[in-house]
This record gives structure tokens, sequence and C-alpha cells, in this order.
């Protein structure tokens, strides 16, 4: 699937295509988050809003109920008598007053049962305590949530039972005027509207942390049970904004709403805090994410297969060029046509190739039977010369050693002889070494006790093709130009190994050195396909024929060796092996 990564165009593409999806992914990404915080902060802002209305409703519920209270103290004549006794008097003054007042032919008005019957609404309401003061008392008549009703009398307007507070609840103050003359004054009734009631009406919304705060600083806790709620109510009143973020630790923030009250001088604050808020929906920013993903990965294999496709082409062109260049015309699959202008030009290169092998095939073949002819034309010029000097070796041998030394030394020569009178011309490599061996084994024959070699080549090379009869003319320069006879140790090795990319094989002996000059005279004369002298045709000889069998692939190397004798190296390319492989399977 990445395989047009290794053309630079395309990987050069892939990448702009990738880091520009990722780019618009994550910024999708992070808008859709960006989104949906906003909407749940949206609706936390909501529903904070909703609270805020239901205790502002609550509250003005509460004043229309305590003021159509007052209009019915007003216009009852009787219940303004009893509320001016409740307020003058103890409770056993109260008791005494009421009892003096009451006539057999009218009902008996109660103030403290008629604020129980139309305020209290049986301990279940938001008003928990209405007190009548003076200027230095007041009475209190307070109702449980059972609906119960307790009295005190003569308290001063400094206990903390008239106290003002936040945590306690709201205080509605109304001036009881005589109705015989308004601008008189009576006294004050004081109506205590419970904070827990009124706050718990809130309960059912979804508020994280709310409060009240009023305006000397005191907090009524609402909703959470966070620690540091007062601490972050005042900074937020601190703030003075109606919204926003307020920074709370080096990552963590919250969202906070506030309201200012329109009957009451409070400030209603509600709040979020944000990394709770993404735990709760983590699942849905994991979906989120996952889809972002998706896309992108789906957008990535999309424009994959699209590099792929054009990037296969490309190519196809290049090897098609490629193959042309090398005149490699082997039949291979056609290229898929795709309606664009690689699919067009790798189709037309496939033609052009097919074309170009029809028109050469012809002529490559008569230049390979032209080689072929060559190479046996050479190979017949060894021969002979060969022959001479092999049995001028047993000649030799028969002269100085017994008759079974010269028995075995003919063996050998038909052993050998046989091989190369063989009509097949292209051998593998391994028996071209039995040759040599042979060949060597007779040389043993001519100088006992002075004469060694080696053959160590690995495996891998004993099956690659070669023309026959090559190495052994490479042996015998050795024994013409380089065997010292006065010496007891003439030493031949031939060493064979593999390359990564090539075949080495090492023909080196400690004979005598070639002088620099006539070594150069050599090296240049083979380069350049000169006729060397005579003295020296086997070694043209087998430059030539290699030459020809394996192309530019092959190479030969003559060095002197540091210590003694001369070093031949012959390196064979695999591609050319493999090339000759195929034209013999051919």
């Amino acid at each position: 699937m990445l395989s047009f990564m290794q053309i630079k165009i395309y990987r050069g593409k892939f990448i702009a295509y990738a880091v520009f999806v990722v780019f618009i992914g994550l910024t999708i990404g992070a808008l859709t988050c960006a989104v949906l915080l906003d909407q749940w902060v949206g609706n936390s802002r909501n529903e904070a809003d909703g609270a805020f209305t239901r205790v502002e409703n609550t509250l003005q519920y509460d004043a229309d109920r305590i003021e159509a209270f007052m209009q019915r103290v007003y216009s009852n004549s009787g219940l303004v008598s009893d509320v001016r006794s409740f307020l003058g008097n103890t409770a056993e003054g109260y008791l005494t007053s009421r009892l003096q007042n009451s006539h057999y032919n009218r009902p008996l008005v109660s103030f403290p049962e008629d604020i129980k019957s139309f305020l209290s609404n049986g301990g279940k309401g938001d008003i928990t305590q209405i007190s009548l003061h003076t200027s230095l008392e007041g009475n209190v008549v307070s109702f449980d949530s059972n609906g119960n009703t307790s009295f005190q009398f003569r308290l001063p307007n400094t206990d903390p039972k008239f106290r003002e507070t936040i945590q306690r609840g709201f205080v509605y103050h109304k001036k009881l005027s005589d109705p015989n003359q308004i601008a008189r004054q009576l006294g004050e009734f004081r109506f205590l509207v419970s904070s827990d009631r009124i706050f718990k009406t809130v309960q059912n919304y979804h508020l994280s942390e709310a409060a009240a705060i009023s305006a000397s600083g005191e907090v009524y806790q609402v909703a959470g049970n966070g620690r540091n709620t007062e601490e972050l109510v005042r900074r937020i009143v601190a703030d003075g904004r109606s919204h926003g973020f307020l920074k709370t630790g080096f990552a963590d923030a919250v969202y906070f709403v506030s309201f200012n009250s329109a009957e009451f001088d409070y400030r209603f604050v509600s709040m979020v805090d944000m990394a709770p808020l993404i735990r709760q929906k983590a699942s849905v920013l994991l979906i989120v994410f996952l889809i972002v993903l998706v896309a992108m990965i789906s957008v990535l294999l999309l424009i994959m297969y699209n590099l792929r496709e054009d990037a296969n082409f490309l190519r196809r062109i290049i090897l098609s060029i490629g193959r042309a260049k090398t005149a490699d015309f082997t039949l291979v699959n056609p290229a898929r046509y795709r309606r664009n202008e690689y699919g067009m030009i790798a189709r037309e290169l496939d033609d052009m190739i097919q074309q170009l092998d029809r028109h050469i095939q012809t002529n490559y073949l008569l230049k390979l039977k032209q080689q072929e002819t060559e190479m046996k034309a050479l190979q017949h010029q060894i021969n002979p010369h060969f022959l001479y000097n092999t049995l001028e070796v047993i000649r030799s041998s028969a002269l100085m050693n017994r008759a079974d030394y010269t028995s075995d030394a003919i063996a050998t020569l038909g052993a050998l002889y046989r091989d190369i009178v063989k009509n097949e011309n292209i051998i593998p490599l391994g028996s071209e070494l039995n040759l040599l061996q042979k060949y060597l084994k007779i040389m043993e024959f001519k100088y006992p006790e002075r004469f060694y070699y080696q053959l160590n080549v690995e495996p891998p090379l004993l099956a690659l093709p070669t023309v026959k009869f090559w190495l052994q003319p490479l042996a015998e320069n050795f024994f013409i130009h380089g065997f010292n006879p006065e010496s007891e140790f003439n030493l031949l090795i031939v060493n064979g190994w593999e390359e990564e990319d090539r075949f080495v094989l090492e023909i080196m002996d400690n004979g005598n050195k070639i002088p620099e000059e006539r070594l150069a005279e050599i090296r240049n004369k083979l380069a350049r396909g000169d006729d060397a002298e005579t003295d020296h045709i086997g070694l043209r000889n087998v430059y030539t024929r290699l030459h020809f069998f394996y192309g530019a692939g092959f190479s030969m190397t003559i060095d002197n060796n540091e210590e003694a004798g001369v070093k031949i190296g012959v390196f064979l390319s695999k591609e050319a092996t493999f090339d000759v492989q195929a034209t013999d399977r051919r």
C-alpha cells in the first residue's frame, strides 16, 4: 500500500496531504469540541437563569402575598385592633386585651390565626417568621414545617432572631400605619422568607455549583458541595463580569454566570468546573474524536489509493524506459489502461518495447551465433597448444619417474582431453574447476614435491554458467612465466566468494612478479582489446571469451602480490550472470 513512498515526488505529496488532512481534522475536531463545550456551558447558563428566575418569581409571589395581607389588615378593623393589641403587649396582656375587646355578637378576630391561614400555608410556605416591631422591641410569630405556631414577646430589636442574614432568609419590611390617620405609624411588620425554602425550589435544576451572596459578603450555598465555593463566589463578585471563565489552577477553570436580584440586594452565582464537566462528557468527546479519526484515516486511504495508482504507472514507465535502455525485452503483464496521461504513456511504452523486441530479436540471435563461432575459434587455438605442452610434460615425467607415474599422467590427460572435446561449450563453473584440477594434477606429476595448489570456492559459485576451459590458460601462465623449478614450494591458489552484487574469482601464485612497465602494457592492451604477443595468447584469449560471454558485467584485474607472485581477479556482476542464465534457458 505504501510502495509509492519510494518515489520522492509522491512521498512529498503524501506528506503534504497528510499534514493538511491532520491539520483540517484536528481543526474540525477542536471546533466541534468547542461547540459542544459551548453548548454544555450554555445549557448550564440556561439552567442557572431558570433557577434564578424561579427564585425571583417565588420572592415576587411572596411579596405579592404580603402586600395582599397588608391590604387585608387595613380593610378589616377588627384585625387592625388585634394587630395593635399584639404589638404593644406581652403574651398575657395580648390575651387579656383580646378578651376585653370581644363581643358576643361578633366573631373573635385573631391576628396570629389569620397570618397562619393566609401566609403560613400549613407550615409549607416560604414565610417562616412574622414580627411586629416598635422602635425598641418586637413580638414574633414563628411557624415550623408542621404548621405549629410559636410566640415570643418583648424581644429587643437587637436580638439575633431579628438579624437579617442571607443564611436565614430575606426580610420584607412593611410599615403599620393608623387606618384613621395614615401619617401616624404604629409599628413595623417584618416578614422573613426562609432561604432554605426559597432555594429548595431550584433542586430540580441541574446546577453544578450555585450560591447566593449578600451585599455584606455572606454566602449561602444553593447547590454543590465544593469546599472552595465561598472563595470562588467572592472572586466572581470581585471580577465584576456577569459571565465568563475564571482560572482556578494551572490547567483548571470554572465557567460562571452571575445575576443581580431586582427585589433584594444579593447576587445569584452559578459555576461549572470545566474539568469534571469534560470528564463527565468524555464519552461524547471520545465519539467526536473517533469520528474525526475515522474521517482522517478514510481521506488518507483515499489519497494513498490514488497516489499508489499514479505511482504504479510512473514506476511502470520508469521500468519500461530502463528495459529499453538495457534491451530487456522479456514479456511482462501489460499495464492496466487508465484514462489519464500516466496510463496512456505506460501503455504506449509497453507497445514500443514489444515492437523493438520484434525488430531486434533476429539481429540479437545472429549476434549470439557470431559470438559463439568466435569463441569456438579461440578455443581451437588453445587446444593444440595445450595438448603439445601436456605431452611434453608426460614425456619429461616418463624420463624422470617410474612407469606408474607415466600411467597416471596419461590417464589424467585422457580424462581431461575427453572433457575438452565434448560438444558443450557452456558448462557450470564447478565443471570448469574440475578441468583445472585435472590439469594441476598433471603438473604435480611434472614437479613432484615442488608444486602445490588449493581450490577454495564457495558453493554458490559452482552453479554459475561459464565458457569452457578458461581457467587452465591462467594457471599455465604461472608455469610459463612465474614458476621457479629450483624452489621447493611453488603454490597456486584459486579462491571464489560471493559479495552483495557480484561474484569474485581470484587466481594467485607465489612465483615471479611482472615488471611494472610490462604490467601496465598488458593492462592497456586488454582494456583496448589489442592482440597481445604470441607468448600471451592465453591471457588475451581468456579475456576475450569471458567478455563475449558476460558482456559489460565482466571485468578482470592483474596485479603483483606484495611479497611474490601475481594475482588475477575475475569479477562477474550478479545481473550479468542472471542474464546469461535466462538466455541459456531460452
